[in-house]
């Protein structure tokens, strides 16, 4: 939108020289419009519609896990095995926000210093600011920038992962769950929602004691929820009941029950040990990510996550935007106070509020997200 004047008023040709030098390769104008794109300053919708014109090419991998699981320091051996097969990377790393001040640690950024001065390297750090799910409000966004300036490979590393904080699913092709030995009871709090976003479990710091243990119970939680938990079990009395089936069959019966298909196979969440700290494992890790990438394209799976992803988009936009005519419509409301007051009373209700504001917002034009 090269010269035109923005829905907001933003004069024509404002971002010209950022299109430019962004377009061009330089990262400082890729920090800009992040900067610009995160802030929500005016114009910022227009500046996206004309940077992300191209249809998305980067491989996106979404670290996951519980604070404390070691996931900033997976992400920095994954991306340093990255470099030295000379890709270039992008990561974006949310860090919680200080409920107090307001602020962020950006421990992350702290973490991955040693990377932050390699030229193939791109990190930003991003604060959550009471955002739920486990990503700030324009991760996606940034994650969109990153893919458009033509980083082959964006990595990013959410706060960490609970009941609420599964929307890593909406950014990422590939999503790793990272634990450690001590997550056995938040696993059992977390297991649905594990089960749901998981492509692959890394349990991290394996040279603990109970990681084996807690292997083997991501391995039979995974089984029951394939309705594989006792396929390999002998029954009561050590009769295999899998063996009865087959009486009076001949081998070729299994066969013809069985056609061959021509769709490819569901992909088999792994299970993986690590100890990034120690550089162990992270070549099974890196590998697993491949074939997991490599499943999604020959599947179609990719293009059909793809698809999902921008119906989600779609939806947060137009909620985001729904929210924010609904905070200018409240404090433009000069009846507001008198409205308040009769809720509080008993003499109305909040629906019935909301009613006579949803009436001035769709008689108007409403603001700009």
């Amino acid at each position: 939108m090269t010269g035109v004047e923005a829905a907001d008023g933003s004069p024509p040709g404002r971002w010209d020289g950022l299109i430019d030098d962004f377009r061009s390769g330089r990262r400082k104008a890729l920090a800009r419009a992040i900067s610009v794109v995160e802030g929500g300053r005016p114009g910022s919708n227009e500046l996206l519609a004309t940077l992300l014109s191209e249809p998305p090419r980067a491989r996106r991998i979404g670290i996951t896990g519980p604070p404390g699981a070691g996931k900033s320091s997976l992400v920095a051996a994954l991306a340093t095995r990255m470099r030295d097969r000379g890709e270039e990377v992008a990561v974006v790393a949310v860090d919680p926000t200080s409920p107090y001040s307001g602020g962020a640690l950006l421990g992350d950024r702290i973490r991955m210093n040693d990377l932050s001065t390699d030229p193939g390297m791109f990190i930003r750090s991003m604060a959550t600011r009471g955002s739920l799910g486990g990503l700030a409000a324009k991760t996606r966004e940034v994650v969109d920038l990153m893919d458009a300036f033509g980083f082959p490979q964006v990595i990013v590393e959410t706060v960490g992962v609970g009941q609420t904080e599964l929307e890593i699913t909406t950014a990422a092709d590939s999503v790793a769950v990272v634990l450690v030995p001590e997550s056995g009871d938040s696993v059992q709090a977390m297991k649905a929602g594990l089960m749901e976003i998981a492509d692959l479990f890394v349990v991290n710091k394996s040279d603990r004691p109970g990681a084996d243990r807690l292997m083997r119970d991501l391995g039979q939680a995974l089984h029951l929820r394939a309705g594989r938990g006792l396929a390999n079990v002998p029954a009561h009395h050590g009769v295999d009941l899998r063996e009865l089936g087959r009486l009076g069959k001949a081998p070729e019966d299994d066969v013809a029950a069985s056609p061959a298909t021509d769709e490819p196979q569901a992909w088999e969440i792994r299970v993986l040990k690590t100890s990034a700290g120690r550089g162990e494992g992270l070549e099974d890790f890196e590998s697993a990510l491949d074939d997991h990438y490599r499943h999604l394209v020959a599947s179609g799976e990719l293009e059909q996550r793809r698809l999902t992803r921008a119906r989600d988009r779609i939806r947060d936009v137009l909620l985001r935007r729904m929210a924010a005519w609904g905070r200018s419509a409240m404090a433009a409301e000069p009846e507001l106070d008198r409205w308040v007051a009769r809720v509080a009373s008993g003499e109305t209700t909040p629906y019935a509020v909301v009613d006579r504001i949803l009436g001035v917002i769709l008689r108007g034009d409403g603001p700009a997200a």
